[in-house]
């Protein structure tokens, strides 16, 4: 997956020997790689809490007015009545799948819905586009020596916000062009 990434990147800007904004929209695969990310390892698992207006039944439960309610987006996005082996990291679902984070489809909302909705999302997006596709154009990446993929902790560790439990460590080379 990397280094499908990393051709992208490379091929788009080996003209120019350097990454631009302008050109971040011919990536769909390093796109998919990030929407993909941001389903499996959402930033945060709760979505804001919510006060329940009127007296409801969901899925069988009363719900007084007055009850504070929180979304777990986290779990929504690993529901496999929404998601396709939703274990499982594969940035290709989303070649044909048109779900966006923009808060339209409740089953991927990694920045919120609504009027609660991250008002940062397109710039941290194009934030992440813009220093992925560096470090991958301008960088080849590995794992320390001696280590394979299958021992990689994608263990998360909640909070506020989600984060990896344990640090990911990896050895960073200049590409030489």
């Amino acid at each position: 997956m990397m280094s499908r990434a990393q051709a992208e990147v490379r091929e788009a800007f080996e003209r120019d020997m350097k990454v631009h904004e302008e050109g971040l929209c011919k990536l769909s695969y390093l796109q998919w790689v990030i929407k993909e990310t941001l389903r499996l390892h959402i930033p945060g698992s709760f979505l804001f809490p919510k006060e329940c207006r009127e007296t409801c039944k969901v899925l069988g439960y009363d719900v007084p007015q007055g009850t504070m309610l929180l979304v777990n987006a986290w779990a929504i996005s690993r529901d496999p009545e929404y998601w396709d082996e939703p274990e499982t990291f594969k940035p290709e679902r989303f070649e044909t799948d048109t779900r966006d984070y923009r808060g339209n489809d409740f089953e991927f909302t990694p920045f919120g819905a609504g009027r609660r909705i991250c008002p940062g999302i397109s710039f941290g997006v194009a934030v992440v586009e813009l220093a992925l596709a560096n470090l991958l154009f301008y960088f080849d990446w590995s794992l320390p020596e001696g280590m394979s993929p299958n021992e990689l902790d994608m263990t998360e560790s909640m909070g506020i916000t989600l984060r990896r439990k344990r640090d990911l460590w990896l050895k960073a080379t200049m590409h030489s062009k």
